[in-house]
């Protein structure tokens, strides 16, 4: 079905609250510091702020702002070997006529001369811009909003999910309507940079000559992205909720196994997630729990949207068994997703939520793909497909947990399930909702004729698939107390700089129901 392309009217007093805070080190909340104080030694390049700027998990009293300095971003960055100053401020309103908090940060260079202020002080379900200034240069404005007080159970929230833009095959044009809908938060699960070789074919060539392995092409890589204007708009006019896939890395990896161990030998491998992980963190909006330790970064953590919701967002990679090739391996119990701590916190965090609606961010989907037409099963083992012990457990818990809905990217398709306590009985328990939301670029325009050929005939194996689609876009969620109701929004073209948006299908979780409708 079609539906509106503009923005959406929707209650201003919605709230998003996340969870435990740490104070990062890289900010101090102290007063201005006149705009002529300047980085030592010398002179900056014009164009400091090419990359834009960001802000991500928002507290109550507080957000993370982030922003890199690089005035050539496609190579290395181009700035003086030195720690440069950075002032920032945050205000109540877009003139910055009423500044809450403003401080000086320090750009290192062994950080990507990328600034990550950990801003406290302020007040809860507050919109507020900020702002930052060096070198005589000011970035842009960016907008964003804090959190409700933890015990809050007023308002609702509207959340954007999206995943898999790959810079080749197509323009970010979904973030445009993104930006029209007005997120009080996005949520990223996944492949915000691909690892992939130039293509002289590609609408838009990666930089490069091949793959990065090192910590400077991960950055160019991450650098081409950010130049995006649509990506860089959306990640101003609202916090971001991030996590990472594969291809920040490389295809399929699982831990420290490559996808193609022959070719790329451990030591090797480990000194390339080094490289990648750093890489991540300096280009994110996130706290310094998730600064990274050689060839490891804290990912998966909590946030809380007061009492309305519960957010737990995983890492589906770093802990992970080494793919099964087989549906005999794919039902070994000694694999794992999750690895033992993340799987107990997991448990612990459904089990003692006091949320209305529990909410698992996950890079790759639930439930379950039967490939094969007819008799029999072929899964994909590098989904939850291949790690079935641990995910039926998880499935098994869900019987017992308040409204859970998972969200996930990976797929480069819109697939919106039932999930089901046993997908081995058809007639088992729906225990939960999952949204598969589609790619913002990742395959193009999809020929949907050809879509529709190949996967019309495996709904029959996949009763508990209730929704599927091929448009590029993202998925956009209000959830209320009673309810949580889904738009599919898509754009007719990622290969103009331009597109035209619609709602493609709408759907609806209500509390107290499993499983998800089309309406």
């Amino acid at each position: 079905m079609t539906g509106v392309t503009g923005a959406v009217s929707h209650d201003r007093r919605r709230f998003l609250t996340a969870g435990a805070a740490v104070v990062g080190a890289a900010a101090s909340a102290q007063l201005w510091v006149p705009s002529t104080a300047r980085a030592a030694g010398n002179a900056l390049p014009d164009g400091v702020f090419k990359l834009g700027v960001a802000s991500g998990d928002p507290l109550p009293d507080g957000v993370v702002l982030w922003t890199r300095l690089a005035p050539d971003p496609l190579n290395g960055g181009g700035m003086p070997n030195q720690v440069v100053s950075v002032e920032w401020e945050i205000a109540h309103d877009e003139r910055f006529s009423k500044v809450a908090r403003r401080g000086v940060a320090q750009a290192r260079p062994e950080y990507g001369h990328s600034v990550h202020v950990d801003v406290r002080g302020l007040w809860p379900g507050r919109t507020y811009w900020y702002r930052f200034r060096t070198g005589g240069q000011i970035s842009r404005v960016g907008r964003t909003r804090t959190a409700p007080h933890l015990h809050s159970t007023a308002g609702s929230v509207r959340l954007a999910l999206a995943s898999c833009q790959n810079w080749q095959q197509g323009y970010f044009t979904p973030y445009a309507d993104m930006l029209a809908q007005d997120p009080d938060v996005v949520l990223f699960v996944g492949d915000y940079i691909y690892e992939s070789t130039p293509s002289a074919t590609a609408l838009r060539k990666h930089e490069g000559s091949g793959e990065p392995y090192s910590l400077t092409q991960y950055r160019n890589r991450y650098a081409q992205y950010r130049t995006d204007p649509n990506l860089q708009k959306m990640h101003a006019g609202a916090p971001w909720v991030v996590t990472f896939d594969d291809h920040e890395v490389d295809n399929d990896f699982a831990g420290e196994v490559p996808q193609d161990p022959d070719k790329q030998a451990h030591a090797a491998f480990v000194a390339r997630l080094t490289a990648a992980y750093q890489a991540y963190y300096e280009h994110m909006p996130v706290r310094a729990t998730a600064v990274p330790n050689g060839p490891h970064i804290r990912m998966y953590r909590r946030l809380e949207f007061g009492r309305l919701a519960r957010l737990n967002v995983l890492d589906t990679r770093q802990y992970r068994s080494d793919q099964a090739t087989t549906q005999a391996g794919a039902q070994n119990p000694s694999l794992t997703m999750l690895g033992a701590t993340q799987k107990r916190w997991l448990l612990d965090g459904l089990r003692d939520s006091p949320a209305r609606w529990n909410l698992v961010a996950s890079q790759i989907m639930m439930a379950e793909t039967d490939l094969l037409v007819g008799a029999g099963k072929q899964w994909f083992y590098d989904a939850w497909d291949g790690y079935q012990v641990e995910r039926n457990q998880f499935l098994k818990e869900f019987r017992n947990v308040r409204n859970p809905v998972v969200l996930t990217g990976d797929r480069h398709l819109t697939m919106v399930s039932d999930l089901k306590a046993d997908f081995a009985d058809p007639r088992s328990a729906v225990v939960g909702a999952e949204f598969v939301g589609t790619s913002i670029s990742s395959n193009g325009d999809q020929d949907h004729a050809a879509f529709r050929k190949e996967w019309d005939p495996r709904r029959a194996d996949n009763p508990h698939w209730k929704f599927i689609d091929a448009h590029r876009g993202y998925h956009l969620f209000d959830i209320r107390r009673d309810r949580v109701d889904a738009q599919v929004r898509v754009v007719n073209t990622v290969l103009k700089p331009t597109a035209t948006p619609s709602t493609l299908a709408r759907l609806r979780v209500d509390a107290g129901k499993p499983g998800v409708r089309v309406v």
